[in-house]
């Protein structure tokens, strides 16, 4: 059964305007990323790049050439517009084609409109050009989330829960507008996800300072994994236009691409210590290496949002950030598979916390094989769970979610014409079809659809 936001008029503020994040995370909240706000942005597209990025599609859909475009922002009175960016597209098993089958260019008299995932670099054409201090920015579509809410409920809570490290994010609504076609193109309400890039370690340099760092993304690439035990897939990605010329890595080089051999050696010397060591010795480096705190929340964080396209289970989806005075920090990413939408994990809701993923994952297993340790992650679990605290309660959570839907609702019907609904479903390829967020009991399945929030709640066994 679908859930339909039927009470448009829902005070935002009732939802919860009491944002404990200002209060708890040291990292200021940017402006663009305001969960109060559904901003307008526009992006027209000179007909001859709209079909280049077409093309480039259908001869990799990988790609990562950047077209020219031209970029609105409009947020209550504030209008900003910047006359050339970089715009590509995005995703990796979720990338598509923004328009029509292969072959087809744009047709202006009818056009067939698909959502997909876009980068925004507002510096590509116009050298130190930026958005409200960005420079780049990603805008992602609800991609099987008919709840429009998996991805900003998870950066969120991480920031309601002090995790600075988390990128930012929040709604848009989105429109396309190819010149010399027919009308703009309303692609409906999107996410504006912070990317993780040089902006992004700017605006921590409280934490880490001005230099900028190794960052790393990982990703499972083939059977080459970032587990932190093999280092025989680590370099700068190579994108060609011929697919079979192009060159992917489990541990993925994004800042000082021109420094990969110190680079490699950096995090080689890494994981090697991180297995090598043990007993004390272990403890003493690892809490001199990580904010040992900080990495415990934010793995507490993961799993309590059922995040199973994670390090620790699939070895995916993270980056990793060596400082320049070689202190290491766990980057969580993509949260759009959370909170009931799972693969691999048989039940995401009722997994023990402790056995969330493989003992073969050593920046976790190591990590909480130290007692101390694993008592600090139960109790941030149990933080996280308790219903005093804004934080995963249920029934706060679904108040948050109201308020959101109520302010989306609005804008959803869209002129691809898919995802034109709210809906309490998770993914319908996923294994738990049972769960919900707005309804359901906390039995985990077993009886009927359950709601997510309670059933990870009512399923951690120390509580």
């Amino acid at each position: 059964m679908k859930y339909i936001v039927t009470l448009l008029v829902f005070s935002l503020f009732a939802c919860s305007t009491d944002n404990p994040a200002s209060a708890q995370s040291p990292l200021a909240a940017h402006p663009v990323f305001d969960l109060t706000k559904v901003p307008e942005i526009e992006i027209t597209v000179p007909l001859s790049q709209w079909n280049a990025l077409l093309s480039n599609y259908d001869q990799n859909p990988k790609n990562e050439k950047k077209i020219v475009a031209r970029f609105s922002y409009k947020s209550g009175g504030e209008t900003v517009f910047l006359d050339s960016i970089g715009l590509k597209l995005r995703g990796n098993t979720s990338r598509r084609r923004p328009e029509g089958v292969t072959g087809q260019p744009h047709n202006a008299a009818s056009p067939d409109w698909h959502h997909c995932h876009f980068g925004l670099d507002f510096d590509k054409n116009r050298p130190a050009q930026k958005f409200k201090g960005l420079s780049k920015m990603n805008l992602k579509w609800f991609k099987d989330d008919a709840n429009y809410v998996r991805e900003i409920y998870s950066y969120d809570l991480f920031r309601r829960f002090g995790v600075w490290t988390a990128p930012q994010a929040s709604y848009c609504r989105l429109t396309i507008k190819v010149e010399g076609g027919a009308q703009p193109a309303y692609f409906g309400v999107y996410s504006m996800i912070e990317s993780v890039d040089e902006d992004y370690v700017a605006a921590r340099s409280s934490h880490w300072g001005n230099a900028v760092g190794f960052m790393w993304k990982g990703s499972h690439i083939g059977s080459f994994q970032p587990d932190f035990v093999s280092t025989n897939s680590v370099g700068v990605e190579d994108v060609k236009m011929n697919p079979a010329k192009s060159q992917y890595f489990a541990y993925d080089l994004k800042t000082r691409k021109d420094e990969l051999a110190s680079a490699k050696a950096s995090l080689t010397q890494f994981i090697s210590d991180l297995n090598s060591k043990s007993g004390d010795e272990f403890k003493s480096w690892i809490s001199q290496r990580m904010d040992i705190d900080l990495f415990l929340k934010t793995y507490a964080t993961n799993v309590m949002l059922g995040m199973w396209d994670d390090y620790w289970v699939n070895t995916n989806n993270f980056y990793f950030y060596i400082a320049p005075d070689q202190k290491a920090y766990f980057i969580p990413y993509d949260y759009d598979n959370a909170l009931g939408t799972s693969m691999i994990v048989a039940n995401s809701g009722t997994k023990d916390p402790l056995s969330w993923g493989p003992q073969t994952r050593p920046l976790v297993a190591k990590i909480l094989g130290i007692p101390e340790y694993r008592e600090k992650y139960k109790a941030y679990i149990s933080e996280l769970a308790n219903a005093n605290r804004d934080l995963f309660d249920a029934a706060k959570s679904k108040q948050r979610i109201l308020g959101w839907h109520a302010m989306i609702a609005p804008y959803v019907s869209n002129d691809t014409g898919e995802d034109m609904n709210i809906g309490d479903v998770p993914a319908s390829w996923g294994n738990a079809p049972f769960y919900r967020l707005m309804s359901g009991n906390d039995k985990g399945g077993a009886n009927g659809p359950a709601n997510y929030f309670s059933t990870r709640i009512n399923s951690i066994p120390w509580q």
